[in-house]
This record gives structure tokens, sequence and C-alpha cells, in this order.
């Protein structure tokens, strides 16, 4: 009944909402004559303000259009290289008509990024990407929101996360030979096990993994989120915060965790900050700091963006991850495909390299939670391993903004590298040979060159 509700007031709260947004551009445009009145800019604002505290945020997009390499401006194609019902494996391949920066392109590492699914968007990694595509071929799960998907597409559980995961890491190494995979805050703790299945069936496992603000143990240094699970029992979650999908929705009927209650969760943890940012965003417009005011939206179009859960997946998290600890007590078994069951054995992981990242001030995932990953990883030798702590970085910061970008990715780029095979000769000559006729190709406007029975190679990576 409360998702209907939300619903009925989200549908009743859109006509005053875009009305606020045509009242403030009218008191905004120099054209109007409302805007010469002494109060336009305090009206206006206040109009402005209040269309985005009462709009519905839709899923952003990426927008991840060029990326600079080396002075060299390299375009970035973004496209889905696998569809399953519940994500997207998302590629963005880079395109070049130099010769010797699409050589580097393709002699650069793959590295899979493992989103959140823990209510925003994988967008939210944004920065993530842009970074990451300067010296790396970039994938990342694109989670879907619950309500889209049909009920025939059954349920999503803890355990189809971690088999996506193998999968995704499977078709990377056909495609390229390996990979490395780097996971941000939720996704640690299932591709951990991923790997650590991988590494027990003998099955060639990443060439590294990076993890970031992540809950491996979530009893170390407890956090409000960690309380709440706790203190809370697992009934608890089920009556009171998973409702069915309302009618008007693809995945009508669906038992999902719903994305406002979560938003709701998010600001509520820092209420105050949320208030004073948003007197700032309007002091900010009637000053004409359009500069700050942009930076507002575009924060806000993110973090106000969230998406539902399908039950079955939010209730073993919060049972398996923040109640019965089970990752660090050796006791979780993932049901696989084929409805076997198979113990999760971090131990067992033998060559795969293991850096994890945690920031000082992190209120989401505690000091300690993720360097946990090192305490059960003991089949990985000592010289493979590493930990970086971000001096002075909350959760955000370890993998967004200027920290991220100044601090941790050059510790995240130097540790894939150095796990990271040399290209044979053979290869790099190969390589530039290839480059060189898809730039001759590309600067003739021809059909780029093909080799063999394989499909036609584009000039990119």
């Amino acid at each position: 009944m409360l998702y209907h509700l939300y619903e009925a007031q989200r549908a009743l709260m859109e006509p005053f909402s875009d009305f606020a947004l045509v009242t403030a551009k009218l008191f905004a445009n120099p054209s109007s004559p409302l805007a010469q009145t002494p109060f336009s800019q305090r009206v206006a604002a206040a109009y402005d303000l209040l269309h985005r505290l009462g709009k519905d945020y839709e899923k952003p997009e990426f927008g991840i259009r060029s990326v600079d390499i080396g002075g060299v401006h390299v375009a970035i194609h973004e496209r889905v290289e696998i569809d399953k019902p519940f994500c997207e494996l998302r590629r963005f391949k880079r395109y070049s008509d130099d010769p010797q920066t699409l050589l580097r392109l393709k002699e650069q590492p793959v590295v899979l990024i493992v989103a959140p699914l823990s209510g925003h968007y994988a967008t939210l990694l944004r920065d993530t990407v842009r970074t990451m595509l300067r010296d790396h071929k970039v994938y990342i799960t694109d989670w879907k929101n619950a309500r889209t998907v049909p009920l025939s597409e059954g349920d999503f559980h803890l355990d189809d996360y971690v088999n996506y995961v193998q999968e995704f890491i499977r078709y990377l190494q056909r495609q390229y030979g390996n990979c490395h995979v780097m996971s941000v805050c939720q996704p640690t703790v299932p591709v951990l096990a991923a790997v650590s299945l991988m590494a027990s069936r003998g099955e060639k496992t990443p060439l590294s993994m990076t993890m970031m603000g992540g809950p491996i143990d979530a009893r170390r240094s407890p956090t409000a989120v960690n309380n709440l699970a706790v203190h809370r029992s697992y009934e608890w979650f089920e009556n009171n915060v998973i409702y069915r999908v309302p009618a008007g929705f693809p995945g009508e009927g669906r038992r999902v965790y719903p994305g406002f209650l979560q938003h709701a969760g998010f600001i509520a943890m820092n209420p105050d900050r949320h208030v004073n940012s948003h007197y700032d965003y309007f002091l900010q417009l009637i000053k004409g700091d359009n500069e700050s005011a942009e930076a507002h939206r575009q924060f806000y179009d993110e973090y106000n963006a969230v998406l539902d859960m399908d039950a079955n997946y939010y209730l073993e998290t919060i049972r398996t991850v923040f109640q019965e600890f089970k990752l660090v007590h050796g006791t979780w078994d993932v049901r696989a495909p084929d409805g076997t069951l198979e113990r999760v054995r971090p131990q067992d992981i033998r060559n795969t390299g293991l850096l994890t990242v945690e920031g000082e001030l992190d209120d989401i995932s505690g000091s300690g939670q993720t360097r946990a990953a090192h305490d059960l990883c003991t089949g990985i030798e000592s010289r493979d391993q590493r930990h970086f702590e971000v001096a002075g970085a909350g959760h955000y910061g370890i993998f967004s903004g200027r920290r991220w970008r100044e601090k941790v990715y050059p510790v995240v780029r130097d540790f894939i590298l150095a796990h990271q095979p040399p290209a044979g000769g053979a290869d790099v000559a190969a390589a530039q040979a290839e480059a060189d006729l898809m730039a001759s190709a590309i600067r003739r406007d021809e059909p780029a060159p093909t080799r063999g029975r394989r499909r036609k190679t584009e000039p990119g990576a």
C-alpha cells in the first residue's frame, strides 16, 4: 500500500513541479515583464528549488562522449555487450584515428567495474569510469530497476548476482585472455565470492581484484547502516520495507525494496547537510553563481535517481552480509545455475592480486571492513596484496571527485599495471600492423580491413 500511496503522491506533485519550473523561467527570463520586479530573482530561485524538490528523477545517462589520452582526443562509444534480465554489461569503446594512440589503447588492461546494486544506478560511478578510460578498456555492470523487469523473468537472488559476475568475467576472458575486476561498495562481497568459486573449481581467475569501501566484514567499525541491520530482525525487514510494484510498470506485482525508501534512508543519515545544500543552491541562484548551481543540479540529479531492488536479493544481502556474516565465518553456500550448492572459500584464490581501498571518514563502510579481505584471501602471496587508506575521504570520495582522481586512481592504475602481463613482441608487431591498417582505412574513408575469418575489427579498444 505504501508504494501505491507514494506513486499517487508523485503523480499529484508532477503538475505542480512543472508549474514551478515554468514560473521560475518566467521570473528569470530578462525579456519577461515579471523579471523586472524587485524580487524577481528571489521568486525565480524559490520556484526553481520547489521544482527540484518535487520533480521525478529518472535514470541519468553516463554521457561520456570523449576522453583525453596523452593529449589526443579519443571518442567514446557506449554500448551493451550482454543484456541479462536484471543487468546489462555495458562497454565504453574508445576510438581514435591516430595510429600510435590506437596501438596504446589496444595494449591497455581490461577492467570490469562491478557497480553497486544498493539503490543508485551505475551512473553514480561516472567519474570512476571516465578516469579509468584513460588507461584501460572499461566494462561496467549496469543494474536494471527491478520494477521494469516483468515477473515472467523470475526472481533475482544474491546467488544470481554472484553468477552474473562470473559470467561477465568469463566473457571478458574469452575476448581478451583475462581481465581485472574492480568493485565499489556493496559488490565487494559478491565479487569476492565469484572469484573464490572460480578458484575453487580450478578456473582461470582475474589478474587482480580492486575492492573499494565495501562490507567484507561488517562487524568491524560498525556504522549506522550496519547497526540498523543488526538491531532489526530479518522478519522486520521483510514485513516493513518490502512492497509490490503497483500497476503501470512492467514489473507489476514484483516484490521489491523500493528505491524511494532507500533514498529516504540516504537523506536521513545526514539531513542537515542536505538542507544546507539546498539553501546554498537557493542563494547561488539569487547571486547568479551559475557554475555552483549547475554543480548542485548535477549531483542531485544523480543522488535522487534511485531504483528498486528485487526483494529476494535485498533480504538475502541483509541476512548474509550484515546479520550472519557468512563470508567471514566460511558458511556461505552459493547456488550455481545448475542448482548445485558451492561453498565460498576465499583462501582458494592464488593467482589474483588484491588491492583494498578505504576512506578515512567513510560513514557507510567503516574502517577495516574492506581490509578484512586480506585476512580471508590467505592463498594470495603478500607481495600481491596492498591496502590503501585515503586520508580525509568519505565514502564517495574514494571513487568520485578530486581525491579519487588525484590520490586513489594512481594507486589503482599502478596496481593493475603491475599485475598485467607484458605484451609479447609478436603481439605488439601485429597490433602495430593492425593499427596502421586501421588508420589508413579511416583516412581513405574505407571499410576497416579484416583478418582471416574474424569479424570486422573496429578501430578502437
